[in-house]
């Protein structure tokens, strides 16, 4: 069986070209920049992208790791994020013009977790305005376009961009949020895998609300190994936020390959 070319490749996979030295973070972040600028005109799956910030962050990356500073699978593996979640320096529009000077003085506790491993954000993917809506399109900053039709199909919603991002190959993984079924849609009607964790198991700080009593944040990716992996590192407790407090943090990776039974 042929490999796959990067852009496709599972976490897992890109995690050990990147320390068999087959590439390095820098040129596998330049990889999805390149194809970002060649496909995301069509495919509409960005709010904004931040190239230059990624670049940063990939050539501290492959210095760490190839210093013996490892920080895991994760380390020097690119992400984007649905954009309710805030990223400092950049807004968090909700999927709307109102919010467009929605400037984020702080990251998100999700975000703040992923870079802590070493993770690479590339950028904001489109949402249905205030992440409400189930079928994906946005009047105002355009609907991601499901890449598995050359015309216009839906996405799904309300983590449209996040699925079409991962979908097409734009981004490994990205976050996205589920408050009824907006990461579980777009990743069935993408083709990949997404997951809805149970409310409290995510801290929501620092996300744009739809529903505080239902709001559910997870990954949407190429593999359940891959949504696993995510899921690992951005669970837990949050000072700021209530719900996830008194929870136990468990390792699902522990029992990942022993089946369902």
């Amino acid at each position: 069986m042929p490999e796959l070319p990067i852009h496709f490749k599972t976490i897992t996979e890109l995690a050990e070209n990147i320390r068999s030295k087959t590439f390095s973070p820098v040129e596998l972040v330049n990889c999805f920049i390149d194809r970002i600028d060649s496909m995301d005109g069509f495919l509409n799956s960005y709010r904004c992208t931040c190239p230059d910030r990624a670049l940063a962050r990939a050539r501290a990356a492959e210095i760490d790791i190839y210093r013996g500073h490892d920080l895991g699978p994760l380390h020097g593996i690119p992400f984007a994020v649905k954009d309710l979640f805030a990223v400092t320096g950049l807004p968090t529009t909700a999927g709307t013009n109102l919010l467009q000077d929605n400037i984020a003085t702080n990251d998100a506790t999700v975000v703040q977790a992923l870079f802590r491993n070493g993770m690479v954000l590339l950028g904001k993917t489109n949402t249905v305005q205030f992440a409400y809506g189930g079928v994906g399109i946005n009047s105002e900053h355009g609907t991601p376009h499901n890449p598995w039709r050359e015309v216009l199909h839906i996405p799904g919603g309300s983590s449209s961009g996040s699925a079409v991002s991962v979908a097409a190959g734009l981004a490994p993984v990205a976050l996205g949020s589920d408050t009824g079924g907006s990461i579980r849609i777009p990743s069935a009607l993408c083709g990949i895998t997404g997951l809805k964790p149970t409310v409290g198991r995510v801290s929501r700080n620092g996300i744009y609300p739809l529903s505080k009593s239902m709001d559910s944040f997870g990954p949407l990716a190429r593999s359940v190994e891959d949504a696993a992996l995510i899921y690992q590192a951005i669970q837990g407790c949050d000072a700021a936020d209530q719900t996830t407090l008194g929870l136990p943090v468990g390792n699902v990776l522990d029992t990942l390959k022993k089946g369902i039974r």
